[in-house]
């Protein structure tokens, strides 16, 4: 079996956080997902994009905050 890429993971990923959105349950390489496991999908794919992101050289995304006019 090979291993897959970050890019294919993170599409499959993706695709299956489609089909539990739209109230289906779905099976990925035997394993079934279902609604119940949208909090799951969602940190995997978090996950994923950033590890994408670092292979493709980008910068991760950090929101920035504000203490009393001061932006950090």
């Amino acid at each position: 079996m090979a291993i897959k890429t970050t890019a294919e993971q993170l599409e499959e990923v993706q695709t299956a956080i489609t089909a539990v959105m739209s109230g289906q349950s779905v099976t990925l390489d035997g394993m079934a997902l279902s609604r119940a496991s949208l909090d799951s999908l969602q940190k995997r794919e978090e996950y994923l994009r950033n590890k994408y992101d670092k292979e493709q050289g980008k910068r991760p995304f950090r929101k920035s905050t504000t203490f009393g006019g001061m932006g950090y």
